[in-house]
């Protein structure tokens, strides 16, 4: 999330905290860890992540520990990092909710058809010749391009599921990111695409999705992408381009598929995968080294009733 300049002891008065390094420091977004980039505040609260929090490329960091400031960084000292956290995205998020059913500063392009019953949120951008079907929800902020179908009942812009656990509840942690759809991109029915937590989650030029597919929160997917129905991806994980992944695979968090990579029906992806490759299985690995396995595996019975 991009915020206009703040100094690092304007950002230390809004939360009420102590800080160290100058006083003059310049920030200009807030970001979690795994996207975060020159400018932005990372907040971290557990020892075991207090060195990546402090080499990452974020130039703040919001931690729990009175530690050395690292040159060129500024720290604020807080005794609760994800909550003051939250209380930054609150501040420079925008206030309230839009009851229209469409916002007055959502901007449409020239013959692009809105069906009834779309919700179309605040600061939304939609390109030309779109079309935008029944029952479709597009939160605030999202940018769409031209040549855009999206089928009926889908949600762009669902918080992005992450939270906290505390003792007796889970904390959630605020969704201040965006959505960006980029032009000749169709989405099937009854697909959940979530903003990113604090970046953005990203669809690429031309890729199709069918029905009932998840894209969480910060996962970027390239250009010419294929998903079957019921692809399930986790956040913060990047699909680069013409990679197709058949029906009902699920893709962990945080890794990267190359560009050209298949994956068969009804896997799972639980590492990075190279591309130009065909995978299959749960955890997916190379198709012909599995079906070798599998075939083995047939023949087990054969070979122990033989060597009884």
């Amino acid at each position: 999330m991009k915020i206009s300049p703040h100094t690092l002891s304007q950002i230390a008065e809004i939360l009420g905290v102590p800080f160290s390094g100058p006083a003059d420091h310049i920030i200009t977004g807030l970001n979690e860890i795994h996207r975060v980039e020159s400018g932005d505040i990372v907040f971290v609260d557990h020892p075991k992540y207090y060195d990546k929090a402090l080499q990452c490329a974020a130039t703040t960091i919001l931690i729990n520990k009175d530690v050395a400031c690292p040159e060129g960084k500024g720290l604020l000292i807080s005794t609760d990092p994800f909550n003051d956290y939250n209380k930054l995205v609150k501040h420079f998020s925008l206030s309230g909710h839009s009851t229209e059913l469409h916002a007055a500063d959502a901007k449409i392009g020239k013959e692009t058809i809105i069906y009834p019953s779309v919700y179309i949120g605040r600061n939304v951008v939609i390109g030309d010749n779109c079309v935008i079907k029944p029952g479709v929800f597009i939160a605030d902020e999202t940018i769409i391009g031209n040549n855009v179908i999206i089928h009926p009942n889908t949600t762009i812009g669902g918080d992005a599921f992450y939270y906290k656990k505390r003792a007796e509840y889970f904390d959630k942690m605020l969704t201040c990111g965006r959505v960006i759809i980029h032009d000749d991109v169709e989405i099937g029915a009854g697909c959940t695409i979530d903003r990113g937590v604090s970046a953005d989650t990203i669809i690429g030029k031309g890729t199709k999705m069918d029905n009932l597919c998840h894209i969480g929160h910060d996962t970027v997917i390239g250009a010419m992408c294929l998903f079957a129905a019921g692809v399930a991806i986790a956040g913060v994980t990047t699909i680069e381009d013409r990679v197709t992944l058949w029906g009902s695979v699920s893709v962990t968090s945080d890794i990267v598929i190359g560009s050209g990579a298949v994956v068969l029906a009804t896997s799972g992806v639980s590492k990075s995968l190279e591309g130009n490759k065909t995978y299959f299985g749960a955890p997916a690995e190379e198709a012909r080294g599995k079906w070798r396995e599998l075939a083995a595996v047939r023949q087990l019975p054969d070979f122990l009733s033989k060597n009884r």
